[in-house]
């Protein structure tokens, strides 16, 4: 045979095994994917789905590869519809010859791979767990199937990439997290006794109740262990952790009893270098520690020994102790001395409760200054009771000068504290704080502090409290932030259940100030856009969510936007981001102001209400600079003069506090005690002179003018007040809009004479006295806005009342002189001369309108006959 054939039949041989590698899943993958549903629905007790499932030979060649993606696995009652597993990618290595078994045998699998799989298990408070799936040996099986077919697991390697752990147990409050989980294990699952090679990393974050013990902190287990499945006893043999960067050696066992765990573990630090206490840092607060120069020891030292059940955990004996060390970092310009840590975390009787951490001593020094702190933690898995000492002085700005840390803000300030407390955490939940029992002093100086919440620096010159059991008391601070100044005094019921657990900080305060400036508690919020561009910054005053407190205040000057407020006292209570005020009194505007009201920034829009009274306040003064009055009166800009008002209302506020005026509702009383009026300033009052020419604008003047309005959605409502101009009452009522747009009806009672021309004619047939006392109502509308008013005059409508008025005092008159008058008419009717029949003319009655043309003559335009009527005197 010629070597050109024999390589001929060499690729038709290869050509045939590809094909057959490439067909044979195509075959076997239905058996497949038929024989992994039928196993899931026999041994496990939850809902398994996937979107693909796949059969390979060449992935894991010469293995053959059985791929699902997408899969997930859900729980059953009485965790129904909880998410137990999910993941992106599962694979499973089965030897070929696996696929050629009948649907009857036993597959084989040698391998399992994780990749971004999601495991959730959930304790709940009875104890059940959502892991517990397994269909149980005496429980039916749900498929027809006598046989015990499906899955063995004879590995020899598994793998967990990229994926996440959460442990939940609700009975205990305890909660772990493991992040970007990266684990694979070689062994022999099959062997009675093997050894299995691990190596894992992770993230980890653990919270018992309220408390965070580890926040992402880097994990990481090489080891391999002894594995003794008969005996369930899984052993340490060589192996290295890391939490952080804190290198960890364990020694011992833990093994898996009937109706317990035994536990049997040591460990301990390799070395007792000081780095290993730098290590256990999250590196976001040390940075890489390579360079860093250290003297002295740090080491770890622990044993856990014991039974694990239900009423027990192992006892445990784990100590953290360093003498006479330093370190200093290479590019930082200061160094921490002196530092010595004796700490142990003990249980002696394997009962939870009486686990405790022992505190003998922690001491550092920085330049010359000391500061140590000592205790103890007892029934730290209940109702903990703490016993702690801090002594020392602390300077904020060496915190960066000794450590690569980039703060949000730089620190500065002295912080000196000697001073003990004892107290338990249920009293500090309950806010018991006569169980909290402290002694001693602390105090602050030349702290400054940004924060989010404040346009400006708060800077601290000085601030001194004395601990006693139950309060504290602030003896003094000195404070400051942009423009303004504070001083304060007072008590403080709660300082370390703030800091501890987070409360609201309460008291009760006494404060001054020569200047307080509201602008300076601005703060700009940035808001970050989907494109990651930063929006424009938005101007926002926010009451400090932290605070629950009572503060007397007097200040010689507050700033509100434009406005100065001089002799400003009162009392604010602060609670769940809503300021109450009470009884605040201040002089301006050259009169007093009263104020009482609330305001919230707790929603996003703030709020508020407000009861405000002033006292013969300057109107051109008070008009001229607040938004909130110029809205009410936009007219009030022409008066020079006084006024007192009540208002109350609530509304929105906007971004500077302010109010939003299409917000308002409420009601006001006005009362004008003296003003000049300026016509010029007011093209209102300039167009209805044009339009009346009798009203002498020019003159007016206003005194204890009073009148009522309402506002709601961005209009005010004028009830009907009345006011003189010289010798005409006019009654005005109506309503103007946020928009300027006005819409008055005035009804001016204007002496009869003052209409002049053919008027003045008619009063003339009138008794003098009579014709100066006759009035007539002119009705006029004001519509438009304020800038541009358009006036209306219904003087025809004015005429004819007058008209009405002559005629009723005509029948007044008529009726006093009825008989001289019938006698008159009666001696006329007689001498009426006949007509040619013989019969005296008929005389036709007059009716109004005769009477009144006959009175007015010519009054509109027309020449009239005149019927001449004879007098009978």
């Amino acid at each position: 045979m010629t070597k050109k054939k024999i390589l001929k039949i060499v690729g038709i041989f290869l050509l045939l095994m590809l094909l057959l590698l490439a067909l044979t899943p195509i075959f076997f993958k239905g058996t497949m994917e038929r024989l992994v549903k039928r196993s899931i629905d026999a041994n496990l007790n939850a809902d398994v789905a996937w979107e693909d499932f796949d059969l390979t030979l060449f992935r894991s060649f010469p293995d053959a590869a059985l791929t699902i993606k997408n899969f997930r696995v859900i729980n059953r009652s009485p965790f129904e519809g909880d998410t137990l597993a999910s993941g992106a990618f599962l694979k499973l290595d089965l030897g070929i010859t696996q696929l050629f078994k009948s649907e009857n045998e036993s597959i084989v699998i040698d391998a399992l791979y994780f990749e971004k799989t999601f495991v959730n298990i959930l304790i709940d408070s009875t104890g059940q767990t959502n892991y517990d799936i397994a269909i149980k040996s005496d429980s039916p099986i749900a498929d027809d199937t006598k046989t015990n077919t499906g899955f063995t697991f004879d590995l020899k390697k598994y793998e967990l990439k990229n994926s996440r752990i959460n442990y939940l147990d609700k009975a205990t409050q305890t909660f772990l997290m493991l992040k970007n989980v990266n684990h694979t294990g070689k062994g022999d699952f099959s062997l009675a006794q093997s050894e299995l090679e691990t190596k894992t990393s992770a993230l980890a974050s653990l919270r018992i109740e309220d408390i965070e013990y580890l926040s992402e902190n880097s994990v990481s287990l090489d080891a391999i262990f002894q594995m003794d499945f008969e005996e369930q006893k899984y052993a340490f043999l060589e192996n290295e952790a890391k939490i952080n960067e804190l290198p960890l050696t364990f020694d011992g066992f833990v093994k898996i009893n009937e109706n317990n765990n035994e536990i049997d573990i040591t460990f301990k630090t390799p070395s007792s270098d000081f780095k290993n206490f730098l290590a256990v840092i999250p590196k976001v607060y040390v940075k890489e520690i390579d360079g860093v120069s250290t003297t002295g020891s740090f080491t770890v030292d622990g044993m856990l020994k014991g039974i694990v059940d239900d009423d027990h955990i192992p006892t445990m004996d784990i100590k953290i102790a360093s003498e006479n060390a330093s370190f200093k970092y290479p590019d930082l310009p200061k160094a921490v001395q002196n530092i010595s840590i004796d700490a142990t975390l003990k249980n002696e009787t394997g009962l939870v409760k009486d686990t405790y951490l022992n505190i003998g001593g922690m001491t550092f020094k920085i330049d010359n200054e000391v500061f140590s702190a000592s205790g103890n933690l007892q029934n730290l898995t209940a109702n903990v009771l703490v016993n702690l000492a801090l002594k020392g002085t602390l300077n904020l700005a060496n915190i960066e000068k000794v450590l690569p840390i980039e703060l949000e803000q730089d620190l500065t300030g002295i912080f000196k504290a000697d001073f003990t407390t004892n107290f338990d955490m249920e009293s500090v939940e309950k806010e018991q704080y006569q169980n909290i029992k402290s002694s001693g002093t602390a105090s602050l100086k030349d702290f400054a502090y940004q924060d989010a919440a404040f346009k400006n620096a708060i800077q601290i010159a000085d601030a001194n409290v004395t601990f006693f059991p139950g309060n504290i008391k602030l003896n003094s601070l000195t404070a400051s932030s942009g423009q303004t100044d504070l001083k304060a005094s007072g008590t403080i019921q709660n300082l370390i259940p703030w800091i501890l657990a987070k409360q609201d900080l309460k008291g009760n305060f006494t404060a001054q100030s020569n200047t307080f400036n509201l602008d300076d508690f601005m703060t700009a919020e940035e808001n970050t856009l989907a494109n990651g561009k930063q929006a424009e910054d938005d101007d926002v005053i926010k009451i400090p969510d932290f605070l629950n407190a009572t503060l007397n205040f007097t200040a010689n000057k507050v700033i509100y936007d434009n406005v100065n407020l001089t002799n400003v006292k009162g009392a604010i209570s602060i609670k769940d981001e809503a300021a109450s005020l009470s009884n605040v009194s201040s002089s301006a505007f050259g009169g007093d102001i009263l104020f009482s009201g609330n305001v919230s920034t707790k929603d996003k829009i703030p709020s508020f209400t407000m009861d405000l009274d002033l006292k013969k306040i300057d109107i051109g003064e008070s008009f001229g600079q607040l938004d909130l009055l110029k809205y009410f009166a936009p007219i009030a800009k022409a008066l020079d003069g006084d006024i007192n008002t009540t208002i109350k209302l609530n509304g929105s506020l906007n971004k500077d506090m302010t109010p939003n005026l299409a917000t308002l509702a409420g009601n006001a009383l006005a009362q004008i005690i003296t003003a000049e009026v300026n016509p010029q300033e007011a093209p209102l009052l300039t167009k209805l002179g044009e339009k009346v020419s009798f009203l002498n604008i020019d003159k007016l003047s206003l005194r204890d003018l009073s009148t009522a309005f309402s506002f709601n959605d961005g209009k005010i409502e004028v009830q009907p007040f009345d006011f003189n101009v010289k010798g005409v009452k006019i009654t005005a009522a109506g309503s103007h809009g946020l928009d300027k747009t006005i819409d008055y009806n005035l009804t001016m009672d204007v002496p009869a004479h003052y209409l002049g021309g053919e008027v003045n004619k008619l009063l003339a047939k009138l008794d003098p006295e009579e014709a100066k006392n006759m009035t007539v109502v002119i009705p006029a509308g004001l519509k438009g806005n304020f800038t541009s008013p358009q006036v209306s005059l219904k003087t025809e409508d004015a005429v004819k009342m007058l008209t009405q008025k002559l005629i009723d005092k005509q029948k007044q008159d008529l009726k006093d002189k009825g008989i001289d008058i019938l006698k008159d008419i009666t001696n006329v009717v007689k001498d009426k001369p006949k007509d040619s029949t013989g019969t005296q003319e008929s005389t036709k009655p007059q009716t109004t309108t005769d009477v009144v043309k006959d009175i007015f003559g010519n009054i509109f335009g027309k020449k009239k006959k005149q019927d001449s009527i004879k007098d009978g005197n």
